[in-house]
């Protein structure tokens, strides 16, 4: 199976503290890299978690809070300095597009690549980049202003052939296609073999939801059922639900009734607010709704 893992390079909310950085993580998928957010000295932690810098060809921002997009031209300039020449992919909110190019004209004027901007509609849960094994869609999702999640899917992978299945029946290379596609095979004495016999079984998909701030949405886990992992912020505890309504945030419990409703196989949390010295406080209330939880922190790789 092919590696599908997350890096977490920040996990803390909008205070910057010496325990958590801002909010960034890397996916990748089959050698390919994909950043989503770009907070405040992202690029130190790619040098810490070992991510090479050339890897990285999309970058996607939730929305324009400090916190999720402040590393962004840091990294852009970065990128030049180590004689980047492949073009950056940035998908962002429009806002975003007019302050990028004042930036890239006033600091990285002789930057050596092209940086091709992607207005995205976060009202509207749509595939916004796909490839010959990855769809990478937008969740929309509640906050102070427009913000959407990011769901990574996998598209669905041929079954393995039987090697020996096809030696013993004789199968000429010609038909591998066709038997990989679901068909029969027929002998020539007329016996008709199932598809099932001749080939393993396609590998199970995965898929990744990424939900940055957002204030509890009830429907959300129905508009990712079935994901892998759920990575939802939890700024709060329930001690501090008021703040978390006020200021459209979650708290670690309602992250947890997501991923429950979402059958997700795995919960991580993230986002976490500078006021708690020891984040088990989320944890254990998360865990009393979905058991399968886990905290992110910085330089983590979760395997999917």
């Amino acid at each position: 199976m092919e590696p599908f893992k997350i890096h977490i390079l920040g996990c803390g909310s909008a205070l910057p503290t010496s325990r958590h950085n801002a909010s960034s993580q890397v996916v990748e998928l089959r050698d390919k890299m994909f950043m989503i957010d770009c907070g405040e000295g992202t690029q130190l932690q790619m040098r810490r978690s070992h991510i090479r810098f050339t890897k990285v060809g999309h970058i996607f921002i939730s929305h324009l809070h400090g916190d999720h997009c402040f590393g962004l031209i840091g990294l852009i300039s970065t990128f030049g300095l180590l004689g980047r020449t492949a073009r950056l992919h940035i998908y962002a909110t429009k806002e975003l597009g007019p302050m990028l190019q004042a930036q890239l004209d006033l600091f990285c004027d002789r930057l050596g690549y092209e940086v091709e901007f992607h207005p995205i509609d976060t009202r509207q849960q749509q595939v916004i980049y796909e490839d010959r094994s990855l769809t990478v869609s937008t969740i929309p999702l509640e906050h102070r202003l427009p913000t959407c999640g990011f769901l990574f899917q996998e598209k669905p992978t041929a079954p393995h052939i039987r090697k020996e299945k096809i030696d013993f029946y004789r199968i000429p290379i010609s038909q591998i296609g066709n038997i990989k596609a679901g068909a029969d095979w027929t002998t020539e004495d007329g016996k008709v073999v199932p598809n099932h016999q001749l080939v393993y079984p396609a590998e199970t998909l995965r898929s990744y939801a990424y939900c940055s701030d957002t204030r509890y949405m009830p429907d959300l886990g129905q508009r990712i059922r079935g994901v892998t992992a759920l990575y939802h912020e939890s700024t709060y505890a329930d001690d501090n639900l008021l703040m978390a309504e006020k200021y459209f945030h979650s708290t670690a419990r309602q992250a947890a009734l997501v991923a429950r409703d979402a059958q997700a196989r795995q919960l991580i949390l993230g986002h976490y607010s500078s006021r708690y010295e020891d984040e088990n406080i989320l944890l254990d209330e998360a865990r009393q709704v979905f058991e399968s939880t886990i905290l992110a922190d910085e330089n983590m790789v979760v395997n999917l």
